[in-house]
């Protein structure tokens, strides 16, 4: 997995990219740090972003590290302090990693363990139920698929369609008549009693008035009167019912649909949790011995300040010119001071006396990283992370919720807006819009703005690689942006080493 300074440097090579250290089994030993870059960027086209970002060497323009190392002292108020100091600052922080490993003969390897089987079994329930729900709802859009398809030819009997009249005489004597018997109509024509022509006779007829017309002796039309009747009666009421029974499954669908949701909003946050208890592999890393009372945590916080240039140039940090409307409407991007700390804990579980959570004291290694990104290369950061590892937990999450739901939602959708369709569908049929003197009005240019309006949507959820920086961006706005990042990481480092009566740091 690449870490958060990697996938920076693949992002802006140019400025973050450590060429001087770079893999020699890629780019060449005795390549030049210009050469390499371009090496680098090939890779990247060549290769994808993650492999490359896996393999990339990152610098920041400012970097500074202390250490602080207590085993008495807890570490919480060492991340805390640090994270009110950055808002202090004015940054708006965020956290990007959240890491921990614990020896596995300790107590607190054993109860996060317990804890998070605890979850893992809720969540296990809750998707037995979601599957039940899923089934359910598979079933009754096969069968709601049926009903519309046998509603449709009651609809078109309406309209003296003879199709949908002899699939309906179909049917009625294969479901209906048919449970008399030798005394059916099948039963009659194709048994001994001789009434061949009893079937083609029903299926001509359309009611009684037809079969007194019919060429047949006294004997077909008696049996064949009564059938016509009790076919037109059977026709009109199990139209009724179908048509009841039609919208109950559509109410009873609609409900399965928000049980679905329901139990998918439950199981979210059950599966995340047991996700975060999930302690990580450190491999072979010497500070975890499997019989110590030892755990290790990783945390990375990501602050951003976003640089006014209209204040700064005011300031006279930037040209006075930059202050004026027209150029700031020219600018297309906001750049951001960002500074990235990283916390490396290793501490010693301590259950606090009568309570369930533990205090860890121990040693804490602190990095501070300056960076000015603008906001193309923080999407495309927070896009790389959900790419990554970092977000394969919560795609599970949503492939297990999410996605079941989304593959049945436009049948979902076609039987629960069925209504809204039709009245959509009755109210262009009532509004003839073929009249060619309408477009002169921009009747047809009204009609088609939704769409081109769909279409600028689409595009703006494609993702936007970061542009390269224009003249302006490149000589005055990020260098600012990177001289802010790098004064606040110092003093950053510097209040905290401070406060804390530090010598040791680098």
């Amino acid at each position: 997995m690449a870490s958060i300074q990697q996938i920076i440097a693949t992002i802006n090579p140019d400025l973050y990219y450590d060429t001087g250290s770079a893999n020699p089994e890629i780019y060449g030993e005795f390549d030049s740090q210009k050469e390499k870059l371009r090496k680098f960027k090939e890779y990247i086209k060549n290769e994808g972003f993650q492999k490359a970002a896996n393999k990339a060497k990152p610098k920041s323009s400012a970097k500074h590290q202390m250490g602080y190392d207590s085993s008495i002292e807890t570490l919480e108020p060492v991340y805390f302090f640090i994270l009110d100091l950055m808002g202090d600052f004015g940054f708006s922080s965020e956290k990007i990693v959240d890491n921990f490993s614990s020896s596995p003969g300790s107590g607190h390897f054993v109860e996060l363990n317990q804890r998070a089987t605890t979850m893992q079994n809720q969540a296990s329930q809750l998707l037995g139920s979601i599957n039940a729900v899923i089934k359910s709802v598979l079933n009754l859009i096969y069968d709601l698929r049926e009903f519309r398809i046998r509603l449709q030819t009651y609809d078109d009997l309406k309209t003296n369609q003879e199709g949908a009249r002899l699939s309906l005489k179909q049917i009625w004597m294969d479901k209906v008549d048919i449970q008399k018997g030798n005394s059916s109509i099948k039963g009659l024509a194709l048994g001994q009693s001789g009434f061949i022509t009893l079937i083609d006779a029903f299926l001509a007829a359309k009611d009684e008035k037809d079969v007194e017309k019919m060429d047949l002796n006294e004997r077909v039309k008696r049996i064949l009167v009564p059938r016509i009747h009790e076919f037109n009666i059977w026709a009109v009421q199990s139209e009724q019912e179908l048509r009841k029974r039609y919208e109950l499954e559509k109410t009873y669908l609609k409900s399965q649909v928000n049980n679905l949701k329901l139990y998918s909003r439950w199981v979210k946050p059950y599966l995340k949790i047991a996700s975060e208890l999930e302690a990580k592999d450190v491999g072979r890393q010497p500070d975890l011995v499997k019989t110590f009372n030892t755990i290790l945590l990783e945390l990375v916080l990501l602050g951003k300040r976003k640089l006014n240039v209209k204040d700064s140039a005011l300031e006279e940090s930037l040209p006075s010119e930059f202050a004026n409307e027209s150029f700031l409407k020219t600018i297309k991007r906001d750049y951001y001071s960002c500074v990235l700390v990283e916390f490396k804990f290793r501490g010693i579980p301590q259950r606090v006396m009568q309570q369930s959570h533990y205090a860890f004291g121990g040693k804490a290694d602190i990095t501070f990283h300056a960076y000015a990104l603008n906001n193309q290369e923080l999407d495309q950061l927070n896009r790389e992370m959900e790419d990554s590892d970092l977000g394969d937990v919560m795609k599970l999450v949503k492939g297990i919720t999410d996605e079941s739901l989304e593959q049945i939602q436009d049948e979902i959708n076609f039987f629960l807006d069925e209504k809204e369709l039709k009245e959509q569908a009755e109210n262009k049929k009532s509004h003839d819009q073929s009249n060619p003197f309408l477009a002169l009005f921009g009747t047809y240019d009204k009609n088609k703005k939704p769409k081109e309006k769909k279409k600028t949507e689409e595009k703006q959820k494609l993702p936007l690689l970061p542009l390269k920086d224009s003249w302006i961006e490149a000589t005055h706005i990020r260098p600012l942006a990177t001289k802010i990042a790098q004064e606040n990481a110092f003093n950053l480092f510097d209040v905290y080493k401070k406060a804390h009566g530090m010598v040791s740091f680098t």
